[in-house]
């Protein structure tokens, strides 16, 4: 049913592409009154004439009638391109609200976009709720993982509809609040990161099994489906099955041979690495995984490299197939640990920089349902942070320390079969880097800290004394207190 009566909707989106307006059926679906609105009105009137059935939408032309059939205070969802687009909305809808009104952004914007906008508006007594809303166009239609920022004030009035349209696992909304002004997108942004490294990692899964171990398509679908109802059992391992195993109706292909491999990206696995950078903070995975993507898409560059060096030489073959799928199976879980781990960590380092005060645990709750990382093991992850909310890293949990343990051979197997044949593995060759050198007594580091302090005077310090020091190097290597 159609309903046009001012001031009587519960809430507002703007934005009707794919996912505003399957995030404005969610919430009709759960009984809103929903007010619609898109730059055009076309779109409008299409998703009335499609789904107005759903629920009780309240049609609006212009953003005056949007703000004008909420109630206060107003609610309004963002859904356009993050940027530029997304400040034009914003610009258009302060001008038409009023104190204590909010403004939610649920696209995928830059945390620091986020906390600039937030100020600016909560100079106007707005509230500015940046959310990261993860799960596709079905997750927002029938259950995303909601992560919004902004006040707690603002959540005490916009939570309750969020989580009522959140993914539910074991009874709990996939949603939280995740702290003050751009917490919510920071974490939205990781989980992007993150979601860039999964998905490097399950390809490389693929890469081994076909070309080390000799596996077609078909076969390798047959692994991941056997491999979701373990301990990798996730979204994107079931996903890999379904791609693996369609057949393409033009040419009878497998679907992933006709598929160019060249891989595209939006930029949040791009934003992760840079702020990891700021942060300190080494996410060796996700950075393989987009510097992957980057390589994959230089066509040109690649096919002159094979003129030039040739293709791969490799020569490993596998001889007990069912042996390395097994390997390659504890390998995968144990690089998605060391990722989720790095993941984790830039979650915490952010937060105590900005002072977000955000819980690691529930950041794994809300994961567990309804966003692109869904996996079995992130309740693990819940379980380890709820059991030690300190824990300096997560591969020191107990059950994490035991997993990783317990692959390490096969780990070591895969990467060593990898490089043998040829067969690129950035993303599982870094995680076991990381691995080895998060344990290491002594790192090289030593050595870069002389190079430094020879050419550089950057000093160092020393393992047996407190204090900085410089050597003298061209006066006789006098060590001196700095």
């Amino acid at each position: 049913m159609v309903n046009s009566t001012n001031g009587t909707a519960r809430i507002g989106v703007t934005g009707l592409a794919t996912m505003g307006g399957n995030l404005a059926r969610n919430l009709a679906r759960h009984g809103y009154r929903v007010a619609v609105h898109n730059r055009s009105m076309t779109r409008t009137q299409t998703l009335l004439d499609k789904h107005g059935d759903e629920g009780d939408f309240v049609p609006a032309e212009s953003m005056a009638d949007l703000v004008a059939s909420l109630q206060r205070p107003r609610q309004v969802i963002v859904m356009v391109k993050a940027g530029q687009p997304t400040d034009a909305v914003i610009d258009e809808l302060v001008e038409l609200l009023e104190p204590g009104d909010m403004v939610v952004d649920g696209g995928n914007a830059h945390f620091a976009d986020t906390r600039r906008r937030e100020t600016v508006l909560r100079e106007r007594g707005l509230h500015f709720v940046g959310t990261g809303i993860s799960g596709g166009e079905e997750g927002a239609l029938n259950g995303p993982s909601i992560m919004p920022g902004g006040s707690a004030e603002s959540y005490q009035h916009l939570g309750p509809v969020l989580e009522s349209i959140a993914a539910q696992v074991d009874g709990q909304p996939c949603c939280t609040h995740v702290g003050p002004d751009g917490a919510g997108h920071f974490v939205k942004m990781v989980h992007n990161g993150i979601e860039y490294a999964d998905m490097q990692l399950i390809a490389e899964s693929y890469d081994l099994l076909r070309r080390a171990a000799g596996l077609e398509p078909a076969e390798i679908a047959e692994v991941f489906r056997t491999w979701n109802s373990g301990d990798l059992e996730s979204y994107l391992v079931e996903i890999t099955a379904e791609v693996l195993g369609h057949v393409d109706a033009a040419t009878g292909r497998p679907f992933v041979d006709v598929v160019a491999d060249e891989a595209e990206q939006k930029g949040t696995g791009r934003w992760t690495v840079q702020e990891a950078l700021e942060l300190g903070i080494p996410v060796t995975g996700i950075a393989e995984a987009v510097f992957a993507r980057s390589l994959s898409a230089r066509a040109g560059q690649r096919a002159a490299a094979r003129g030039a060096l040739g293709a791969s030489s490799g020569t490993a073959k596998v001889g007990d197939r069912q042996a390395f799928v097994e390997d390659v199976r504890q390998a995968l879980y144990a690089s998605k640990v060391v990722a989720y781990a790095q993941g984790f960590d830039q979650i915490r380092a952010a937060s105590e920089f900005y002072g977000w005060g955000i819980d690691l645990g529930a950041m794994a709750t809300i994961w567990r349902g309804g966003c692109i990382i869904r996996a079995r093991f992130l309740d693990r992850i819940r379980q380890a942070y709820h059991g030690n909310a300190d824990l300096p890293s997560l591969l020191v949990d107990d059950y994490f320390a035991g997993a990783v343990s317990d692959g390490e051979a096969a780990w070591r197997r895969v990467v060593a079969t990898a490089v043998e044949s040829g067969v690129p593995a950035p993303g599982f060759s870094s995680a076991l880097a990381y691995h080895d050198a998060l344990r290491a007594e002594r790192l090289p580091a030593a050595l870069v800290q002389g190079l430094r302090d020879f050419f550089g005077a950057h000093t160092y310090r020393r393992v047996d004394r407190d204090g900085v020091f410089h050597t003298l190097w061209s006066e006789g290597r006098t060590e001196i207190g700095t």
